[in-house]
């Protein structure tokens, strides 16, 4: 069975839109892109670099294709193109007529169904870049098995976040952890079964009719 990873850069208040750059989403009217440039180190380009170290295939949504697809087959080694070039790309899109950056297989219907097959199947992790939309269908369906997430000290108050209204309740467990030099919390989550629930309130403290 193949681990299916979300690898996201987060704000505190969980937006995941455009954090590469102005142009990347302006979707709904953001305005923010670009947000989390200026935070890079060594400490997150090691754990990126970690990340893509071992096989992987890629798992992406079509505008998150079409950005990666404008950029990454220009791209030096050095900034860590060859992996991303090499990986299978299964790229969800309904209105995609083709996916030239290849090896790339398009899924165009019964999504769930299919990217649980591909988990069932044979290979290399399956990792999702962006892909904000089909992150939410993965979530809603209880599809992902771990989180790779790099958290930024800023709020920006608007913007598409990692967890919406779909989010299934669900435990956590912290596997690894780590702190950029400018205050970028890296952490990796995988899942750990159901919520357990509990109260502080005392034994023989009334309750609220």
């Amino acid at each position: 069975m193949r681990k299916l990873v979300v690898n996201t850069f987060l704000t505190l208040d969980g937006v995941m839109q455009a954090p590469g750059g102005p142009n990347e989403d302006p979707e709904g009217g953001f305005r923010h892109g670009g947000w989390s440039v200026n935070y890079w180190d060594d400490r997150m380009g090691q754990f990126v670099g970690e990340a893509m170290s071992k096989p992987f295939d890629l798992l992406l949504g079509r505008k998150t294709y079409e950005i990666f697809a404008a950029h990454w087959p220009n791209a030096a080694e050095a900034e860590g193109a060859g992996p991303l070039n090499a990986a299978t790309k299964y790229v969800v899109s309904t209105t995609l007529k083709s996916a030239d950056w290849g090896p790339a297989v398009l899924i165009r219907d019964n999504v769930v169904e299919r990217i649980a097959e591909l988990k069932q199947g044979n290979g290399p992790e399956l990792q999702v870049q962006g892909s904000s939309r089909l992150v939410q269908t993965l979530i809603a369906h209880d599809l992902v098995d771990e989180y790779r997430v790099m958290i930024f000290p800023l709020t920006l108050g608007t913007g598409k976040r990692l967890f919406g209204d779909g989010a299934r309740p669900g435990n956590l467990r912290l596997v690894d952890s780590r702190v950029s030099t400018t205050g970028v919390i890296i952490a990796t989550y995988e899942r750990a079964g159901a919520v357990t629930y509990g109260s502080f309130a005392l034994e023989d403290q009334p309750t609220g009719q």
